[in-house]
């Protein structure tokens, strides 16, 4: 497992290798190596007696309104409403004062 650290010199001409979570750990060494060798080292003592790191798939929700969706596909009223919609649509756009 690869998990991205951070490496920066700190003052004292040290150097200090952190990781982010689930590995907030932080390990400061004489050298980089030292530095990397103890952040191994905390992570993989933190990982033992049985803790481990899984990833978690999380399936995608249906939309809340989809349940609704194509409801008033057969209605006869609809059809009604969507014909006066159309025709209030192109006397608007027909009439010059607007």
């Amino acid at each position: 497992m690869q998990i991205p650290v951070l490496v920066e010199r700190v003052k004292g001409n040290g150097y200090r290798a952190r990781g982010s979570e689930p590995f907030a750990i932080s390990a400061r060494g004489a050298t980089r190596k030292e530095a990397l060798a103890k952040l191994r080292a905390k992570i993989k003592s933190r990982l033992k007696n049985g803790t481990e790191i899984v990833g978690l798939e999380i399936s995608p929700q249906p939309h809340p309104w989809m349940e609704f969706a194509g409801m008033y596909k057969d209605d006869p009223w609809i059809d009604d409403w969507v014909e006066s919609m159309k025709e209030y649509r192109q006397q608007v756009e027909q009439d010059p004062n607007r």
